[in-house]
């Protein structure tokens, strides 16, 4: 039986959420949490494409999280796919202003307006940098395709800058031992600090042909092939020169791909977060969850402006990113 679309509301432990469902996906977003894709859910499996933390989401005004520190994304962070703007990677300062880590706006309340039975759009304004955001999401019957557009808009009276990026995390039971990445690019690079020197698998400081990395221990692994969490291990990769803006995570047990395509080119590096089991510190303890996460830089955005890879606008000026994510068997 089709399911006509719709848009609906909700509660997701206390958040209020935005329900948008076709005859294939079922989409759950938290405005007051970022606007962040908490789930997204292929009907014909059950299948929830996204990672879930072994904690949980806790209702709003909880405690921080154990670990999270100062880092308010983290403060209740439990998976899902989050919009990073305008800065990513570690907290850093603009023109004297402090900028959180992985940016302003997955923390702050978006506004919400149905736009159809099958389109919603989410805005916010940053309180430290002069951008204003329209996120508009559209799920139909026709496809099993969400379809997110996402505008920054330059509201000041003066060029502004930032970094751009998504943070769409995968999880179990999509994510299990057998499932393949597929990714056309051309070059790996770790970072050269460790996060867990206990559970890092890869060497750090390396720049690599696309998909063999190199391993701590010798030899190399190929990084389109998923492990299970017995694996243990916890890296954080960077891969860039980009054939293509799409990548894919394909279950063969379950028959099931997710996929995701992207433009404008700008997202030109994709962040593999490879929790494998063996994120041991927390707040991120027992994860087994796979980031596929495409930015427009792997620098925080102090770094960027640094480097010269910074995106400016000019006052009034807009820049727009298109993502399809597709659940399909």
């Amino acid at each position: 039986m089709t399911q006509t679309p719709s848009v609906s509301f909700g509660e997701e432990t206390g958040w209020r959420s935005v329900v948008l469902e076709s005859d294939a996906l079922r989409v759950v977003v938290l405005p007051d949490k970022g606007a962040e894709i908490h789930r997204l859910i292929h009907r014909e499996s059950g299948v929830d494409a996204l990672f879930h933390g072994p904690w949980g989401l806790r209702p709003p005004g909880a405690p921080p999280l154990e670990g999270s520190g100062d880092d308010a994304f983290m403060w209740n962070y439990a998976g899902g796919w989050q919009e990073l703007f305008p800065s990513v990677n570690e907290a850093c300062t603009y023109r004297g202003r402090p900028i959180p880590f992985h940016g302003e706006v997955a923390t702050l309340p978006w506004e919400v307006e149905v736009l159809s039975d099958c389109e919603v759009r989410f805005t916010t304004r940053c309180c430290e940098t002069t951008f204003a955001l329209e996120r508009t999401l559209r799920v139909d019957d026709a496809t099993s395709t969400l379809e997110i557009e996402s505008v920054a808009t330059n509201v000041g009276d003066e060029p502004a800058h930032f970094v751009w990026g998504q943070h769409c995390v995968v999880g179990a039971p999509l994510l299990e031992e057998g499932a393949r990445l597929e990714l056309p690019a051309g070059t790996i690079v770790t970072r050269p600090e460790l996060w867990e020197p206990e559970t890092a698998a890869l060497e750090p400081g390396q720049r690599e042909p696309w998909p063999h990395a190199l391993l701590r221990d010798g030899g190399r692994t190929d990084l389109r092939e998923i492990p299970g969490p017995e694996r243990r291990s916890h890296d954080d990769i960077y891969v860039g020169d980009l054939e293509e803006t799409w990548l894919a995570v394909t279950n063969p047990r379950l028959g099931l791909t997710f996929r995701l395509e992207w433009e404008p080119a700008e997202l030109a590096w994709v962040i593999v977060w490879q929790a494998y089991g063996g994120a041991d510190a927390p707040p991120l303890t027992g994860s087994y969850a796979l980031g596929v996460e495409p930015w427009t830089s792997r620098l925080n955005l102090e770094d960027a402006l640094t480097a010269g890879e910074a995106i400016e606008l000019e006052p009034g000026g807009s820049f727009t990113t298109r993502f399809a994510a597709i659940v399909t068997c």
